[in-house]
């Protein structure tokens, strides 16, 4: 006898529905696997036929052949052992058929034949809904991922007994099927439920706890209200974490589009927190130093996983001590750093993931670490001077928008206890402030802040007045600056005059973003 079950498999970040057809026929006792399984799949008869047995149901000691549509697709991931389990079940006569229908299943399944919890729902459950089909029967525990899907059906299950409940309850109407109590019930929700299944983090450090530093507290918020991109540099002990560390507390709240992009890269990356709601806070990366270039970018042989610079995805990827990196994976960065994606090729898989991050990074400005430092000499000959600042390309160097200096002061302090320093929730505001101003210049561009423009987009939405654009003409002509220079120029000024509520550009604007993208530019 034949069945025919729908399921889902991961394709970058994106889920596909494929079909699972189960034949139970005469023959030599056999259980094959077709369809390009890769091993987690393969492995699933061992698991299919333990769990069927414990959960009180006969397996059948006939031929079982399983073919997974389409055939040309690699398949891969432990949630299709649920719906090869029923499949069975159905070819076998131990499952109402007519049941499957339109319904789509996923879920491991344990030998004891309990369902458990799953990575990457929440892409799979967009292609359900996508495809018009339902209802989702999946692990109960990740209901509430599945939730942030408008209108989808969706029931939870806790054991593979609980799935043929349904079905033969649902006597062939999957708009009849509604998990039992013991399980998570049937949901009909909206998506993004405000104060419900939200998670979010609290910031490690406060605005206020960074004493003078005017430039780099004025740079940091300029970086966090235009989404640019920040290079800090100076001697051990002047803040450079600190101030990196104080982001996460001023960076805008995340529209409801950006969050689902963040969770559905969380989710596939099995990241997503407990109780599986909207990740409400930007991420905020920070890899060690000696990461390798698959586990920044992404990468796998078969399925392909998420790197950092897509974890990061509209939040902050944060690398300390960035001229530590490998030369080969630093010069990984500049491709999703001007595309704001990341292309993936294997021998059989491409996939497109995104990367819209900000790159916020620390160095020390030679390798001893106290050049231009009052507090101690610096040891460097010209020669590890060179060799160290080569440590960054010039094409990498380019791509920050914002590069800053500390340093001490003259008595070797960096901080002043007397002072007092706004703190986070204020800049945070102003930060707000500004980029709901971009949101809705932006809105028809579908874009959310002024760095993520590109150049005709900039000639559109970057007005300078007169006195302006002499100031960035000359600045072009006497520093030979580039085209990319210019445009990222003009996207820091377009900032600076969104924290002033200004409609166009000012001379001043023009100034500051100049100053702060090259001082002490060419010192990682």
């Amino acid at each position: 006898m034949l069945s025919q079950v729908k399921s889902c498999i991961l394709f970058g970040l994106k889920g596909l529905v494929i079909g699972v057809e189960v034949d139970v026929s005469n023959g030599l006792p056999s259980f094959e696997i077709v369809g390009l399984p890769q091993t987690t799949v393969r492995e699933s008869r061992e698991r299919v036929r333990a769990a069927i047995r414990n959960a009180g149901f006969q397996f059948p000691v006939r031929r079982i052949t399983v073919n997974l549509t389409p055939p040309e697709l690699r398949k891969e991931g432990t949630h299709l052992d649920l719906p090869i389990a029923l499949g069975i079940l159905a070819a076998n006569g131990q499952v109402d058929p007519s049941g499957l229908g339109r319904a789509v299943f996923i879920g491991p399944v344990s030998l004891d034949g309990s369902v458990v919890s799953m990575p990457g729902v929440l892409p799979m459950a967009v292609a359900v809904h996508a495809e018009g089909l339902g209802p989702l029967v999946l692990p109960a525990e990740n209901v509430p991922e599945a939730r942030l899907v408008e209108g989808l059906h969706t029931c939870g299950v806790t054991c593979l007994a609980d799935a043929v409940g349904l079905l033969n309850k649902a006597q062939g109407d999957p708009s009849k099927m509604v998990a039992s109590p013991s399980c998570v019930s049937d949901v009909r929700t909206s998506a993004f439920r405000q104060g419900k299944g939200e998670t979010g983090s609290v910031p490690a450090y406060d605005m206020a706890d960074v004493k003078g530093n005017s430039m780099a507290r004025r740079a940091l918020e300029i970086a966090a209200a235009g989404g640019h991109n920040l290079l800090l540099t100076g001697p051990p002990g002047t803040g450079k974490t600190l101030l990196a560390g104080c982001l996460p507390g001023i960076l805008p709240s995340m529209t409801r589009q950006e969050a689902l992009e963040v969770t559905m890269i969380h989710s596939v990356s099995g990241l997503v927190p407990g109780g599986g709601g909207l990740i409400k806070e930007r991420p905020f990366r920070a890899p060690h130093h000696s990461i390798s270039v698959s586990a920044l970018i992404g990468g796998g042989s078969g399925r392909i996983y998420p790197g950092e610079v897509s974890l990061a995805h509209n939040g902050v990827l944060f690398l300390d001590e960035i001229t530590e990196c490998d030369r080969r994976t630093l010069e990984s960065l500049r491709q999703p750093l001007e595309d704001r994606e990341v292309k993936i090729s294997r021998s059989s898989v491409m996939a497109t993931l995104p990367a819209g991050f900000m790159l916020v990074a620390a160095a020390n400005p030679c390798p001893c670490g106290y050049r231009g430092d009052h507090l101690k000499a610096c040891t460097c000959t010209p020669a590890m001077l060179t060799r160290y600042q080569n440590r960054l390309s010039g094409p990498l160097l380019d791509r920050f928008d914002l590069s800053v200096s500390i340093y001490r002061d003259e008595q070797g302090f960096v901080l002043d206890e007397s002072a007092r320093e706004e703190d986070s929730s204020s800049v945070r505001e102003r930060v707000e402030a500004a980029r709901q101003r971009q949101i809705r210049r932006l809105e028809r561009e579908g874009l959310f802040s002024n760095a993520q423009m590109n150049l005709s987009q900039i000639k559109r939405y970057c007005r300078m007045d007169r006195d302006a654009r002499v100031e960035l003409a000359q600045l072009q002509e006497k520093w030979g600056l580039s085209a990319r220079a210019i445009s990222r120029v003009s996207k820091v000024a377009r900032t600076i005059a969104d924290l002033g509520e200004r409609d166009v550009i000012a001379l001043s604007d023009i100034r500051e973003a100049f100053m702060l993208r090259t001082k002490e530019k060419h010192s990682p």
